[in-house]
């Protein structure tokens, strides 16, 4: 009786582990399909924002009236929401100083 009841409660631990296995498989196709969704997406919105950056170059002009060139310019957003046009080589030094200050908040 008790190799009996041993036996059973084996069984039952098997079929409750392949239970849980063909569940977190559904769950691991469900991610998948969710995670593809979430990669398309960025993708649409990277092209969106590559186009609209290239529009707004194509139409800045400089104080003499000449077109601003993406190679030495780049868009700048502030943390209060300003936008700024400036040199790469700015842009690059402050990017420093914010990883920086990053690097030791953590």
């Amino acid at each position: 009786v008790a190799a009996q009841k041993c036996r059973k409660r084996k069984l039952n631990a098997i079929l409750n582990l392949e239970e849980d296995v063909c569940n977190l498989q559904t769950q691991k196709e469900s991610l998948k399909k969710e995670h593809s969704q979430c990669s398309k997406s960025i993708n649409q919105i990277k092209q969106k924002l590559n186009n609209l950056y290239h529009d707004i170059f194509s139409r800045l002009r400089d104080d003499q009236g000449r077109p601003v060139s993406p190679r030495q310019y780049v868009i700048h957003c502030s943390s209060n929401g300003g936008v700024f046009i400036i040199p790469k080589h700015l842009a690059k030094s402050e990017q420093k100083q914010e990883n920086r200050k990053e690097q030791k908040q953590k």
